[in-house]
C-alpha cells in the first residue's frame, strides 16, 4: 500500500486540472500562475537577503576587535 500523498497519477492530475478550470476559468489560470511565480520569486529574494545579513553579522562577530582579541 502506497501512502505517499506527494505524487499523483495521471488521472488525478487530469481531475485537478479540470477542477481548476471549472473553479477559476481558463482565462484566470495564467494570471494565478503568474502571481504565484512572482510571490515565489519575492520569497526567494527575501530569504536570500536575510541569509546574507545573518552571515555578514556572524562574520562581523568573529572578527577580532581593536585589541586583537576575539569577543
Amino acid at each position: 500500500m502506497n501512502t505517499s500523498l506527494a505524487f499523483f497519477n495521471g488521472m488525478e492530475l487530469v481531475a485537478i486540472l479540470v477542477l481548476l478550470v471549472i473553479l477559476f476559468g481558463a482565462k484566470k489560470i495564467p494570471e494565478l500562475a503568474r502571481g504565484l511565480g512572482q510571490g515565489l520569486k519575492e520569497f526567494k529574494k527575501t530569504t536570500k537577503e536575510v541569509s546574507t545579513d545573518i552571515r555578514s553579522s556572524l562574520d562581523d562577530d568573529d572578527r577580532p576587535g581593536p585589541t586583537g582579541k576575539v569577543s
